[in-house]
């Protein structure tokens, strides 16, 4: 059997399927090239009338990495990307905290730092070059409209989308829609966020890992190799990511603030950052970047779906935001296929593929997304008591092998509990039929 992910070649199968896919971020720009790629007929609207390469460092997994790779897109991650073999953390009194090689549970596995800018590159480029996708900047989607079951989306200005088989909502952490289809049971901002700075490290001094450091629960300074960011940057230097941990209440005296005291602050705890502390200026440099935790308990009505951010936004404490995002586009894509392949009528087809999405992507998201809310307090809060603990009982969970093993499946992404099974990565490409 041909395989219908797989390369840039379309396979039709039967009557064509439309889908509408709002937000050409990650999961939006993956969806729409995966669905393209059944034959699919698809249309992205993007709210940003131009988008462009922006953010600052990211982690990219060995699940997001496979969902690349079978989409063709890997080694232009790979060729401009930092690799990665470990996240190392300890604390402020130089206490190993966790040491986590990836190495350790498979040889093959590493992570890629990354410009957030290089990943949205690379996807809107090639979602707009993709046979089969069209995609219409500048277009606010507003709401979803139903005529007999089929939905229809509606932008700023009035105009009408469709109607489509399916919609992908893929609209972000911060997402209109949520409340007009699907079931939202928590979307609140954390209190809590980060201060990023990205900038050359042509001397690469911080290579092969990612680097924190935690003071008690109220600071969490960290560095990542970033590689050489967007190739429409033009930048061929390696380039590094600073952040530092802040209570968002925080940001604005901190803009006020002396800068030469908070960087003799970050300096006291990594003297190499000097030369990344050099480059700042003004406080204006700095970005501050904030998170909300969004979980829905029902992620598919009536033709649409939610995925990324849009569905299940979390504190990147595990760094695991892109990837999940590409994995639901991935997911989401295999269950049409499947539906689609057995001959059903589209829409009978598209019902049974979103049963089966929400099936098979929730015990994997239901996990991350607690061991996200259950650890991020450990490391942003005020709290004096959880700093003291996870300062003890991190370096003792790190020296216990079975454990230490777990961080580190968590860590790449393939963990769907405590016990049972890893979530299985797409095969790739050269493995042939699924």
């Amino acid at each position: 059997m041909i395989d219908l992910i797989c390369g840039t070649a379309i396979v039709q199968l039967g009557p064509v399927t439309r889908v509408g896919v709002i937000g050409c971020g990650t999961a939006g720009a993956a969806a729409a090239i995966l669905l393209a790629r059944l034959g699919c007929e698809v249309t992205v609207l993007e709210r940003v009338p131009a988008p462009k390469p922006i953010g600052a460092g990211i982690l990219l997994q060995p699940t997001g990495q496979a969902v690349m790779a079978r989409m063709g897109l890997l080694e232009p991650i790979r060729a401009r990307g930092s690799h990665i073999e470990r996240l190392y953390l300890r604390s402020d009194g130089g206490r190993t905290l966790a040491d986590l090689h990836y190495g350790a549970i498979d040889p093959t596995w590493f992570g890629i730092g990354l410009h957030r800018g290089l990943l949205f590159e690379t996807l809107y480029n090639a979602a707009r070059t993709e046979p089969g996708v069209t995609v219409r900047t500048g277009c606010t989607v507003r709401g979803l409209h139903w005529d007999r079951g089929v939905p229809t989306i509606l932008d700023g200005d009035g105009n009408a989308y469709g109607p489509f088989d399916l919609v992908v909502v893929a609209d972000g952490a911060v997402s209109e829609l949520r409340g007009i289809a699907g079931t939202t049971t928590r979307d609140t901002a954390y209190p809590w966020g980060a201060l990023w700075f990205v900038t050359d490290d042509p001397d690469q001094v911080f290579t092969r890992e990612l680097y924190q450091i935690g003071v008690r629960a109220h600071r969490l300074y960290g560095v990542l190799p970033t590689g050489k960011g967007a190739v429409s940057s033009g930048n061929e230097q390696p380039v590094v990511s600073l952040f530092w941990s802040m209570a968002a209440r925080d940001v604005d005296a901190w803009r006020k603030s002396d800068l030469e005291a908070w960087k003799a602050e970050v300096r006291a705890l990594d003297p190499r950052i000097s030369f990344v502390l050099d480059r700042i200026t003004s406080e204006e440099q700095v970005t501050f970047a904030r998170y909300r935790d969004v979980q829905m308990s029902r992620w598919c009505d009536r033709g649409v779906v939610f995925v990324g951010d849009a569905a299940h936004a979390a504190s990147p404490q595990l760094g695991q935001g892109a990837n999940l995002a590409l994995v639901d586009a991935w997911t989401l894509a295999d269950c049409v296929r499947e539906q689609l392949e057995r001959g059903h009528a589209t829409g009978a087809a598209i019902e049974a593929a979103l049963g089966d999405y929400a099936r098979r992507r929730k015990q994997h998201l239901a996990y991350y997304q607690r061991m996200t809310r259950w650890l991020t307090p450990f490391f942003q809060s005020d709290s004096q008591l959880l700093g003291w603990v996870r300062d003890w009982v991190f370096p003792i969970a790190n020296l216990i092998p079975p454990v230490r093993n777990h961080m580190i499946k968590t860590m790449a992404g393939v963990c769907t509990g405590f016990v049972g099974p890893r979530f299985a990565l797409p095969a790739s490409p050269d493995q042939g039929d699924r």
